[in-house]
């Protein structure tokens, strides 16, 4: 849909149609003319630029492509293009048969139809000049990502180093790489090693058995060793070799010890196995950045495989959406915050503002042992809070009016940058109007951005629930009509009727990301 739509690209040039050959050809001059036209689809950046018009072409030249649908005005798309082009290139300089695509979206909307692209950027594979089953891209957006990822696709799970020079360029050319010692390449460990490299699309594997390659290393009995450009520079896999173990291995040494929050590294932070992060909010610029980044990075070591440690620019103001989130403002931070991402995000604040590695890993420490309460945010009541028609409700006085008894209440959740929010706001107004002289209704609004409550949770804007007079605090999710006859049927007949429409939830913003559906912070 258009609100799932991901973010903002690159403009691109246009090129000439290539020339058909008549009707009167000869077959010689039809396959020269065609030779002619792949040779002429049009590149940026060693990336092609694809058309309806020339995208089987494409195929056929390049059986094995890349694509990128991406609109015009999306941010994710331009965040992207640097390194997809840098991407296209690594391929291209090595001589790799694989290419790199984009398509314009909002031009070529027949392909991305075809393709049921329904947000930006949606990137695709097309393997073997196979049109009909193209596979999803799931790796980081990093070059290396997407290099690693196309070679693990085309090629085999695990490549075989012979010489001293073969493992060297490996580990040179990626940021992460891992190298199996086996010198029996079919032993059970060998099999249990290839099994965990076919599951991995986002770092290289290699296997030797050469005693060069053993020696230059200092590996001296068969095991697996990662290699990374970061923290340690290496890790020693230590444990019964299983593909599970080996998986969890490489997930838990793949990341570094602090990773910054970026369109880039996003994939990896959401997409990985560890759902529990904990974030230090730190403008770059500030005198004791290094000092705070070493005291984090030293609290991370003793949880690594447990919980993430990301660190995010408070200056930056892409960043200004995840401070709001945790109910945040630059000139609170520095500051600290953890949350698990699991069917319900769960915030958690540090009740000591210090930035040592000591406060951090014993707060680190209660998370793991279950000894955290939740952290939730409420704005102070205002005095005026019901004055108006529509009740304005905070965290600190949600409960008593919202499961009152002896009223019905009818609360909107919704976020201030909200479009469909602001949409709803005049008709909301008028529903308040209506029923501000009832008994027994209350309509009221929250500010979910700001205000948090454990028996409640949003996950879009704007969320409409009923919460009906009585004893059992009860809670009713409202789906129907957001129109005024709507509102009202369905309160005249106490959350009984009207409440469900199957299409509703087109009309919400996501949380994460608002307009933009970006799911993320």
């Amino acid at each position: 849909t258009a609100s799932g739509a991901r973010t903002q690209p690159l403009s691109f040039t246009s090129w000439c149609r290539l020339l058909r050959s008549s009707h009167n050809s000869t077959r010689t001059a039809f396959c020269l003319i065609k030779a002619h036209a792949r040779a002429e689809i049009a590149e940026e950046e060693d990336v092609l630029v694809l058309k309806k018009s020339n995208f089987d072409e494409a195929l056929q030249a390049h059986p094995n492509i890349l694509v990128e649908f991406y609109a015009p005005w999306c941010g994710h798309c331009k965040a992207l293009a640097p390194e997809y082009a840098k991407a296209a290139g690594m391929l291209k300089a090595e001589g790799s048969q694989i290419r790199l695509g984009k398509v314009d979206a909002t031009e070529e909307t027949e392909l991305a139809q075809e393709f049921g692209v329904r947000g930006y950027p949606t990137i695709k594979f097309f393997k073997g000049g196979d049109k009909e089953s193209p596979k999803e891209y799931s790796a980081g957006r990093q070059a290396d990502d997407m290099v690693n990822w196309l070679k693990k696709r085309t090629g085999p799970a695990v490549n075989t180093l012979t010489e001293v020079t073969d493992a060297e360029s490996l580990i040179a050319d990626n940021e992460v790489a891992v190298i199996g010692f086996f010198k029996d390449a079919n032993s059970d460990d060998a099999k249990a090693y290839e099994k965990a490299a076919e599951a991995m699309d986002d770092v290289p594997f290699a296997i030797t058995s050469s005693d060069a390659v053993y020696s230059k290393f200092e590996v001296s009995k068969d095991g697996v060793v990662l290699f990374k450009k970061f923290d340690e520079g290496r890790n020693i896999f230590d444990g019964e070799l299983t593909k599970d173990g080996l998986l969890a291995f490489v997930k838990a040494n793949q990341l570094p010890l602090v990773i910054e929050f970026t369109e880039q590294t996003a994939p990896k932070i959401f997409g990985g196995d560890i759902k529990s992060h904990i974030l230090m909010f730190l403008p770059k610029a500030a005198s004791d950045f290094q000092e705070k980044m070493e005291q984090f990075k030293k609290a991370a070591a003793g949880f690594k495989g447990q919980i993430l440690f990301i660190f995010i620019d408070s200056d930056v103001d892409d960043n200004q959406r995840i401070l709001e989130f945790f109910g945040l403002k630059k000139e609170e931070c520095p500051a600290i915050r953890l949350i698990t991402l699991e069917d319900e995000m769960t915030k958690y604040k540090p009740e000591s503002k210090d930035i040592t590695a000591e406060s951090i890993v014993a707060f680190c420490t209660q998370f793991v042992e279950g000894k955290l309460k939740p952290h939730l945010m409420s704005q102070d009541i205002p005095e005026d809070w019901d004055k108006n028609p529509v009740k304005v409700l905070v965290g600190k006085n949600f409960e008593e009016v919202a499961f009152d008894p002896k009223k019905n209440v009818f609360i909107e959740f919704y976020a201030p940058w909200c479009g469909h929010c602001k949409q709803l706001a005049p008709i909301w107004d008028k529903l308040g109007e209506k029923y501000k002289d009832s008994s027994d209704i209350v309509v009221a609004k929250m500010d979910s951005t700001a205000n948090e409550i454990e028996s409640v949770k949003v996950h879009s804007f704007p969320t409409l629930k009923f919460f009906p007079a009585g004893e059992e605090r009860q809670v009713i999710d409202y789906n129907g009509e957001r129109t005024l006859e709507g509102f009202t049927k369905f309160l005249e007949s106490g959350g009984k009727e009207g409440g469900d429409l199957d299409d509703a939830d087109d009309l919400s913003d996501l949380e994460d990301g608002g307009e933009d559906g970006h799911d993320e912070l």
